[in-house]
């Protein structure tokens, strides 16, 4: 029997279906986490072999620790996951100190964490990057900002999500800025491109291969959201563009890529603009080398009719299942910002929706920033239903 850490199971709490697909498949599923194990949900506790409840997670050695433990208890330790961005370096030094081969190293971080270091791999790809500087002094700055023009985005070069992240417009905004932003951590500057997110999401085998694709699209700005408590929407698309599928996949090979969930985000142009391209151009944002964040594992699942956390699961475990026709929907995520005020009541809106409505939650405090407080998760056949859709419930 194959054993295989799991680290912070418990969070996003839906995390468990991970650990569930293992289980299921006969690995021995063995997780470390800081949560309680009686506030554990039930059905975690059922996906586990066994739990290491540490102090802190920030603590390497109290996680390095629990591994030691499993491994001494159980022998080799086969896989060490967390699927999460906030823990994949920590991660990749697990997996060196134990020897585990099966993931990614320290040495694989700074082209797969670090914003700059990601260019290099999509230019490979074929992808073309909003091109970009290093934040250094006001000097090296403007400079740059003589070539692009304003606005410019800044943010961490080795950062989560949107945190963090601004738009300058004026020599008076960059001024603010370089007095205000943290000098030890590293900062990239990139040109502002005037585009909507969308995304390739995949499931890739051992040999660099897709078991399973498909994608979002976030209309909106998530540093807007962020940095402006707006409202939030992205969906599940209905079918994959061949355009992103075929970036996607060249950008799974530059990055050498390998039994992973992978979310790498890119740009389609709104309008013309040089040098990067004409009007609906893809190119790259960045890549993130775990599954898309909050429900979106849910919401590929109801807008595929499959189960990804499944898809996943067998893809670890070297199982070949054959692929089967099924429905696909359009499926949208609406996040309300508490404080704002709309025109349905939150029961109205399940009234309304009862037939289409997938999934109603309110979003953890870690997770309200991008995502709003209240969501709807609904599922549809055309654009122009979930068009009204998201006219009718944020409006």
């Amino acid at each position: 029997m194959k054993n295989f850490v799991f680290i912070s199971p418990n969070f996003p709490l839906n995390y468990w279906k991970f650990c569930a697909g293992l289980k299921k498949n006969g690995m021995r599923v063995l997780g470390v986490g800081d949560c309680p194990y009686d506030d554990l949900l039930p059905q975690l506790k059922a996906s586990l072999d066994e739990y290491y409840k540490v102090g802190s997670m920030e603590n390497y050695d109290e996680v390095y620790r629990a591994v030691a433990f499993f491994a001494f208890k159980y022998g080799k330790i086969d896989y060490l996951e967390s699927n999460n961005e906030y823990w994949l370096e920590r991660d990749a030094a697990l997996r060196e100190d134990f020897h585990i081969t099966t993931g990614f190293q320290p040495s694989d971080m700074h082209r797969i964490k670090f914003k700059s270091g990601m260019k290099e791999y999509y230019q490979k790809a074929g992808v073309k990057t909003a091109r970009y500087h290093l934040v250094d002094d006001e000097g090296g700055c403007k400079k740059f900002i003589e070539t692009v023009g304003y606005p410019v985005i800044v943010k961490p070069d080795n950062g989560v999500g949107a945190a963090h992240t601004y738009k300058l417009s004026s020599d008076e905004e960059l001024l603010s800025f370089l007095q205000e932003y943290p000098k030890d951590v590293p900062y990239i500057m990139e040109e502002f491109v005037r585009a909507e997110v969308c995304s390739y999401d995949a499931v890739i085998d051992e040999n660099g291969e897709p078991v399973f694709e498909t994608g979002n699209v976030t209309p909106n700005s998530i540093m807007d959201i962020v940095n402006t408590g707006d409202n939030s929407i992205y969906y599940i698309v209905k079918d994959l563009s061949d355009d992103v599928r075929s970036a996607g996949r060249r950008t799974v090979k530059a990055f050498g890529v390998k039994k992973r969930f992978v979310h790498f985000e890119f740009f389609r142009l709104t309008d013309d603009q040089e040098p990067y391209g004409k009007k609906g151009d893809v190119m790259a944002l960045e890549v993130n080398m775990r599954p898309c964040g909050g429900y979106s594992p849910d919401m590929m699942n109801y807008a595929n009719s499959t189960d990804v956390y499944q898809i996943w699961a067998d893809m670890i475990c070297d199982k070949k299942e054959e692929k089967k026709d099924a429905p696909h929907y359009f499926c949208a995520y609406a996040g309300r910002r508490d404080g704002k005020t709309f025109t349905l009541s939150h029961e109205d809106v399940l009234d309304t929706y009862a037939r289409e409505m997938r999934m109603v939650e309110r979003i953890p405090d870690a997770l309200a920033g991008a995502m709003g407080n209240q969501m709807y998760v609904a599922v549809f056949s055309t654009k122009e239903e979930m068009d009204a859709f998201y006219k009718t419930v944020l409006g």
